[in-house]
């Protein structure tokens, strides 16, 4: 089976929003930056799941003020694995942010089903639109920067007047917007995971900053990724699976609270992992027994690894909870590389590539 390219050509010419055409980041890229730990930067995390973007920004040193999150089972993973991190059980759309005054980045990842194409997309009517609450937000905090992460799906026409309200908005409180479409699997993720990254920051900062370089070469296959996890309890066919599984990951799908269970996701999806000999219709609680024949399942701990999560993550609740909360992470790989240039963009150490 032949690799293919991690990340296809339309998507390597994406434009950024016409409606947006004013965006000062659209044509420059960021040299890649040496890693920022101790920045001085502090920041608040909203809807932050079961750590992923935290993650990533605590990699590149910022330092985290408080994370907000609603689930029971993803604050209970925050805590399990950073027992020092303020973490609240709170619905954002009550959260008071003006204690938080002078934190450095409001950052988050709001709930993505509203504009998921897996979904009814009702956007600024569905209930789960938390958009207002990070504009509230931004206005009672004032941070130097606001760093938004939602799907593919907010880029559909039907979203365009809402796009541009948004960053009006923002923009009313001194910010200046902008958008971008990435990639998960530039930044080392083996999952081809598309997402929207929304910038808003001060206008003294402006100028300094620039999206991430995508890395050089092709991230790892899920073969190559997972073979170890595979062979863990001694399945004498993980060998030819993982060479046979030599592409990267479809798009990891975790569900909504609504809707979703421990599965990799619809019938569409469930065939690109069968391409990969993976069988997609649930989620294993242990990796293949010696003599098992067939497609195996993965388990919660294989998705984690194929999300970029490190293997010392753990994840609290069962098997549907766990799962959920790897499904919807963003990949903490690719959250550090966004954290990095904002990190040189507020310390004002960016380096430009002229194109």
């Amino acid at each position: 089976m032949t690799r293919r390219s991690s990340t296809p050509a339309a998507f390597e010419t994406m434009p950024l929003f016409p409606e947006l055409s004013d965006n000062p980041w659209q044509a420059r890229t960021a040299l890649p930056q040496p890693g920022a730990e101790g920045s001085g930067l502090t920041a608040i995390e909203v809807c932050a799941g079961a750590g992923g973007q935290a993650l990533g920004f605590e990699m590149a040193g910022v330092n985290h003020a408080a994370l907000v999150e609603l689930d029971r089972h993803a604050c209970a993973t925050l805590r399990l694995n950073r027992p020092d991190w303020r973490v609240r059980e709170e619905d954002l759309r009550e959260l008071d942010g003006r204690p938080f005054r002078g934190v450095d980045i409001l950052a988050g990842g709001i709930p993505c089903p509203p504009f998921s194409v897996a979904g009814k997309q009702l956007g600024k009517k569905d209930e789960r639109n938390l958009f207002p609450a990070m504009i509230r937000l931004a206005d009672e905090i004032r941070p130097r920067m606001v760093v938004i992460e939602n799907v593919r799906g907010f880029l559909e026409a039907v979203f365009q007047d809402y796009r541009i309200y948004v960053a009006g908005e923002l923009r009313k409180l001194g910010y200046v917007t902008g958008w971008r479409l990435m990639n998960a699997s530039d930044f080392g993720v083996p999952q081809l995971r598309p997402r929207v990254v929304f910038i808003a920051v001060e206008t003294a900062s402006a100028s300094h900053f620039a999206w991430p370089a995508p890395e050089n070469g092709l991230p790892p296959s899920v073969g190559r990724t997972l073979l170890d996890l595979m062979a863990a309890e001694g399945w004498r066919g993980a060998e030819a699976w993982a060479r046979d599984a030599d592409l990267i990951a479809p798009t990891v799908v975790g569900g909504s609270h609504k809707h979703g269970g421990p599965d990799l996701g619809p019938t569409r999806a469930r065939r690109a992992w069968a391409a990969l000999g993976v069988d997609g219709l649930g989620i294993a609680n242990a990796a293949p027994a010696p003599d098992f024949e067939g497609m195996p399942r993965l388990t919660v701990r294989m998705v984690a690894r194929l999300q970029g999560f490190p293997d010392a993550w753990a994840f609290a609740g069962g098997k549907t909870q766990s799962y959920r909360q790897v499904g919807n992470a963003f990949p903490p790989p690719f959250a550090r590389a966004i954290a990095r240039q904002v990190c040189a963009c507020l310390n004002h150490r960016s380096q430009i590539a002229a194109f």
